[in-house]
Parts: C-alpha cells; sequence; structure tokens
C-alpha cells in the first residue's frame, strides 16, 4: 500500500487553486518528496504532515518549476528540524542547478548542522529495502536528465495458517524464519521448508510517477499494469501542436498510454492554467474511464487490485475556473 499526497498540481506557473509541481509517496516508515515547486513547505505545513522523515527527495528534472522551492525548504530545515540528514536525487543537470541554488544562495557565507547529500540518478534501482524498490528511468521532456520513478512493493508469499496448524508449528521465530524463506529444523528433527507453508506468489502494489513529458514512447513497460499511474496532462488535444513544442502531454495522450499499458488507476496532474479541469477529465475519461484529476493537498491511498482510495481534504475549495 502506498499514499500519494498532492501537495502541487500547476504547470509552469501556480494559479489560485494549484501550487506548483510537488508531491510526497508515504510507504511505512519512508516518506518522499517528488520534486518541490515554489511554495512546497508552506503545502507541507497545510497538510498537515509536517517535515518529521522527509529526508528524501527525488527530483524528476531541473527546470526551476520544479527545483525553486528547494531554497526555502533547506532554509528551513537548517533551521528549525531536526533531520539526521537531506538526501536530493536529480539528475547531473539538475543537480547543478541545486547545487547552486542551495550553496550560493540559500546557505552562502553560513553554516547548516543539516547534512545534505546530491546524489545522481542513472536509470534502474534508486532505493531498495526487503519489502520495495524505487526504480528511476529515463522520459523525455526538454532538456537532459528527466527522470519518471517506479515505485513497487515487491512481491510476497502469504502464511498459510491452515497449514502451519496442521504441521503443529510453534509460534514466533520458527514462523518468521519460514516468511523470510529458510527452512527450519524442529525439536522432533522434522524438516519443515517455506513451501510447506507459504502460498503463491501475490504481486506488490506498483505506482508509477512521470513528471513532465513530451513523448511517452517506450514508457509502456516501465507502466505496465500500474494500479496507479500519475503523470501530466497540460494541455487540451486540440492544442497537441503546443504540447509537442514545449514537450508536454495532452489529456488524451496521457490516457491512451495508460490504456495500452493497462493500468487501473489514472491521476492527472501538472494542468496548465488555460485549461478547465472539467475538459481535461473528460477527454482522459473517454479514452481510460478510471481517471481523476488531482488537486492540491488530495490524499490518495493505493492498494494491490483496489481503485485508488481519494481523502479530499475539506479545507480545500472544490470550485475551479
Amino acid at each position: 500500500m502506498f499514499e500519494y499526497l498532492f501537495l502541487g498540481t500547476s504547470a509552469s506557473a501556480p494559479s489560485a487553486h494549484r501550487g506548483l509541481p510537488a508531491h510526497i509517496l508515504m510507504h511505512r516508515e519512508y516518506r518522499f518528496l517528488i520534486d518541490c515547486g515554489e511554495g512546497t513547505q508552506r503545502q507541507i505545513l497545510r497538510s498537515g504532515v509536517g517535515f518529521k522523515r522527509l529526508e528524501r527527495i527525488l527530483i524528476t528534472h531541473g527546470h526551476l518549476d520544479h527545483i525553486l522551492g528547494l531554497g526555502g525548504l533547506i532554509s528551513t530545515l537548517s533551521r528549525w528540524e531536526t533531520l539526521n540528514k537531506l538526501e536530493i536525487y536529480a539528475g547531473s543537470w539538475a543537480l547543478k542547478r541545486i547545487e547552486d541554488l542551495i550553496y550560493r544562495v540559500v546557505l552562502r557565507n553560513t553554516s547548516s548542522d543539516l547534512p545534505i547529500q546530491l546524489i545522481p540518478i542513472e536509470p534502474g534501482t534508486l532505493f531498495e529495502d526487503s519489502k520495495f524498490r524505487i526504480t528511476a528511468f529515463s522520459v523525455r521532456h526538454r532538456g537532459p536528465d528527466c527522470f519518471g520513478f517506479s515505485f513497487e512493493e515487491k512481491a510476497r508469499r502469504p502464511f498459510l495458517q491452515e497449514k502451519a496448524v496442521a504441521l503443529d508449528l510453534p509460534e514466533g521465530p520458527i514462523r518468521r524464519d519460514l516468511v523470510e524463506g529458510s527452512e527450519v529444523t524442529l525439536e522432533d528433527g522434522r524438516i519443515i521448508r517455506p513451501d510447506d507453508v507459504l502460498g503463491e506468489s501475490i504481486p506488490g502494489t506498483k505506482l508509477i510517477h512521470v513528471g513532465d513529458c513530451g513523448d511517452t514512447s517506450g514508457l509502456d513497460k516501465y507502466v505496465e499494469g500500474a494500479d496507479a499511474l500519475i503523470i501530466e496532462a497540460t494541455y487540451l488535444e486540440e492544442d497537441h501542436e503546443m504540447a509537442l513544442r514545449y514537450g508536454h502531454l495532452t489529456a488524451e495522450r496521457a490516457a491512451r498510454l495508460a490504456q495500452q499499458s493497462g493500468v487501473k488507476q489514472l491521476i492527472l496532474t501538472h494542468l496548465s492554467r488555460r485549461n478547465r479541469e472539467k475538459l481535461i477529465l473528460e477527454e482522459a475519461r473517454a479514452v481510460h474511464p478510471n481517471t481523476a484529476v488531482a488537486r492540491d493537498l488530495d490524499h490518495y491511498t493505493i492498494r494491490r487490485q483496489h481503485e485508488a482510495i481519494l481523502a479530499r481534504r475539506n479545507h480545500v475549495s472544490n470550485k475551479r475556473s
């Protein structure tokens, strides 16, 4: 299960109702900030999630509307918050801009007790523990080093209680070892193997985040079968020439990728101020019916084989131009 919080859902510039791109992915004890547009730290405060454990930031690309919020956020974190570290992952071109922002502007001629690591992204596994992994993949947009991210729980085999009871397995470390894939020897000499008490493998939840993107070719292999795809829909199809010129997607093209890739839930973000939310939604749903358009401070729970569940913040206006 993943929780996904939209902090900013506008494209290029903020509007009265939408801030610049920023999102938080939450899974177990982890929190990952994805992009950090201007005003992100205020949205974090408005959302109520706070800064605790927000130690890793993933940047899709280095355009200013996706990184300028790092200045204010790092200024706050270095003075008031008590994080043990801050890791910022980005492509090499984006990291150069971020480094200038941090050390030539925010922390120029000052010291900070907050250790900051700038970590270059390459396609492949970005982060992993025993239960889930984050994979980065290349995305075509304007400029170099643009990335999307796959968040995926690892497949698991359920522990079959009835088989454990039939084998008279005691509670405790023996059952834990079997779940972790190790065979065990009981006091009576019997050898019990994981296959004796574990069911068939069950895939974990898969969530894909794609930031700015102008060409979806080749993305299907990463998006295939995702429980949720979060992707931009800056334009309507009637403005497809403009979308091509600026390296962005229309709602229809985003929906086409989701439909062709077997995505269960499509959630659109990065909307231009020129387009009404209703029209974006109508265009996408004509291709992929299970589509939503995110608003600032929308909070989704995404589970395997279930529709994404939206908990919309009461204090966010439902009125949209």
